[in-house]
């Protein structure tokens, strides 16, 4: 089996899909790995990393992905990409689908199969191809970087001859994996952090990093697979009452909150922003779903007052050797299964190949995407 890695060319991409450590990992199940010139120099993996460990390099993109029975990637193929890709051959990445319509129409009218790792099924067996979960890791731990580079007060507690200087007060709205790392990080700087999170399972998880969780007189919100289910407006707006005196109190606050495939739910409002201590910052991890915080916007910082309010924009990102290291690892366990004895060879009756496959041969299998194009063309 062929697989092959690009170069990513989205805006602000620096990882890359496949590092040179898991590519004896794929040879030992038959797979051949070429990679385009340069695809992993953003990440720091150069390509004669890949050259030692058995990869070709290849200079022509379209070369590259004409001659691959799996294309791997971290964001989704373009059009272009996507017009290059030979029929019966097959595309995995992070692909979002619902807001790719056209790419994944293009990939069903080629007969090109598509594979999206936010689908996996939140299952036991699926845990070392869990690409969610690794990026957000990433993005929880450098979400209190950024707050504490830039907070102007220590975050830990400091007993100094000139006197007493109190820890900053950190509160992280969601405690999924990249709150519960915010958490941890926060914690091992010396921050008093307290955590909300809707599923009540999240209470113990959050203690035992050395946090407090915030007690709200509120129905439990827990969903499929342990992920939060979209909340009702009424909801929302009775949440939104009880926290808006723990975001005043905090110094940082950060937002994780997120639902797949749903826009993230406002948690707080520029009316919570504006009571926040001067010199606050609030970083949104959900700025690229919509936002937890009503005024965020990706990639932007807002000023409301003296407080500042960071969106994300594709955080993982900006540390893509790492990100890129734990996202190979997933996905060389991904593609593993799509091999049957060195050849292309998916098996749908795998819930985990079932469940993350958008197209395949001609049609669109991933009910929601289907749905939306359909009501796009009536």
């Amino acid at each position: 089996m062929q697989v092959a890695v690009p170069r990513e060319r989205a805006s602000l991409e620096r990882r890359v899909a496949l590092v040179p450590e898991v590519l004896s990992k794929l040879a030992a199940k038959g797979i051949e790995v070429a990679v385009e010139k340069g695809a992993g120099e953003a990440a720091l993996f150069p390509d004669e990393a890949y050259e030692d460990k058995g990869a070709r390099i290849v200079a022509d993109v379209a070369e590259l992905m004409a001659g691959a029975d799996v294309v791997c990637k971290v964001q989704p193929p373009s059009l272009a990409e996507a017009a290059m890709l030979r029929q019966d051959s097959a595309v995995v990445s992070f692909f979002q689908p619902g807001g790719a319509l056209e790419v994944v129409q293009a990939l069903a009218e080629g007969k090109v199969s598509s594979f999206s790792l936010d689908l996996l099924p939140r299952i036991s067996r699926a845990q070392s191809m869990d690409a969610l979960s690794s990026q957000a890791t990433v993005s929880g731990y450098l979400s209190v970087l950024i707050a504490a580079g830039r907070l102007p007060r220590f975050f830990p507690l400091f007993m100094t001859a000139a006197g007493t200087v109190p820890p900053a007060k950190v509160l992280v709205l969601g405690a999924g994996v990249a709150g519960l790392q915010a958490i941890a990080t926060a914690r091992r700087l010396g921050a008093v952090v307290r955590a909300y999170d809707v599923r009540p399972a999240a209470r113990d998880e959050v203690r035992s990093l050395g946090a407090a969780f915030v007690e709200l007189e509120l129905e439990t919100q827990e969903g499929e697979g342990g992920y939060a289910r979209e909340q009702s407006e009424d909801f929302l707006g009775r949440q939104r009452q009880l926290i808006g005196k723990e975001v005043a109190a905090a110094d940082v606050v950060i937002t994780t909150a997120a639902i797949p495939g749903r826009r993230a739910p406002v948690l707080v409002t520029g009316e919570m922003v504006e009571a926040m201590p001067p010199g606050a910052i609030l970083v949104d991890l959900a700025a690229e779903s919509g936002g937890n915080c009503e005024l965020s916007k990706p990639g932007e910082d807002v000023e409301v007052g003296r407080v500042v309010v960071h969106g994300v924009a594709n955080l993982p990102s900006s540390m893509p050797m790492h990100a890129s290291f734990l996202y190979s690892r997933n996905m060389a366990e991904f593609v593993g299964l799509l091999a049957k004895e060195g050849s292309f060879a998916p098996d749908f009756s795998d819930e985990i190949v079932a469940g993350t496959c958008v197209t395949h041969a001609g049609e669109i299998r991933h009910a929601p995407t289907r749905e939306l194009i359909e009501g796009a063309r009536s």
